[in-house]
């Protein structure tokens, strides 16, 4: 229950409210001195008490029964039906010469405030049919941020932000299987393809260890697996380094990738 931000009393304040004043015996004025409200409230509480119960010991709507301005059902279908045309409120508010605050308001009531995809078809999506049927690799560069914090935190004319060398950016990359969208994400130093074939970390064999080893190793425990079975499994996959690190787990490519 939510109750009035000005209430002097709670439920249970009113509740002993009402057990002074009609079973202890007490006097209505006793009995609000008390409570801390005026006779006219302690006796507001009593009436609703006598006549509902315990239900008339909880706080009323203030909204009235009826209201001869609102707006009627039959206009906020018309709103709804231009809002599907991807009108924005104040197109609505001036095709229907209406207030853009009142339209406004019955976008939000209908759950239609925010426009989002709304009158548009749906979105494309798509589930492999098994994992590692089709893995997505994509790289996104982002700029470093220096000890301390960058112009954001200290202002573009900062000195001690023009004073720091360049820090340089990073790049994620990621694997998405598009079957389970588990993702496997390293920052690298650089986002050439040259990256992903040298190591991060000395291998066995004087071989770096590749970003495209290092995420099917760590799809292996998911069961997501690019087996020769699986028709296209690397069909899509067009960087040189993953088709060698394929390779190399005694995958081969499929004629649509030769």
């Amino acid at each position: 229950m939510k109750l009035h931000a000005n209430a002097r009393l709670s439920v249970k304040g009113r509740e002993l409210l009402i057990d002074r004043i009609l079973t202890r015996g007490w006097s209505l004025t006793q009995a609000a001195e008390a409570a801390g409200v005026s006779d006219r409230t302690a006796l507001k509480w009593v009436a609703r008490f006598r006549s509902e119960g315990e239900q008339g010991l909880f706080d009323r709507s203030s909204a009235p029964n009826g209201s001869p301005t609102r707006t009627s059902d039959e206009r906020v279908q018309v709103i709804a039906a231009l809002r599907r045309l991807r009108m924005t409120g104040a197109e609505i508010a001036e095709c229907l010469d209406m207030a853009l605050t009142t339209v406004s308001g019955i976008l939000t009531r209908i759950g239609m405030g925010k426009l989002g995809r709304l009158g548009l078809e749906p979105a494309v999506r798509y589930e492999r049919g098994v994992p590692g049927e089709l893995i997505h690799v994509d790289v996104k560069k982002l700029g470093r941020i220096p000890p301390g914090g960058g112009w954001r935190a200290h202002g573009r004319g900062n000195v001690v932000h023009h004073d720091r060398t360049n820090v340089g950016y990073a790049f994620v990359h990621s694997a998405v299987d598009g079957y389970s969208r588990v993702a496997y994400t390293e920052v690298l130093d650089d986002e050439r393809g040259a990256v992903l074939m040298q190591a991060c970390g000395a291998d066995g064999g004087g071989h770096g260890t590749r970003f495209s080893r290092r995420s099917i190793v760590y799809y292996w425990p998911h069961d997501i697996e690019a087996s020769p079975d699986i028709a296209g499994a690397v069909a899509y996959i067009v960087t040189r380094p993953w088709r060698m690190s394929v390779n190399e787990i005694l995958i081969r490519p499929t004629e649509q990738d030769s």
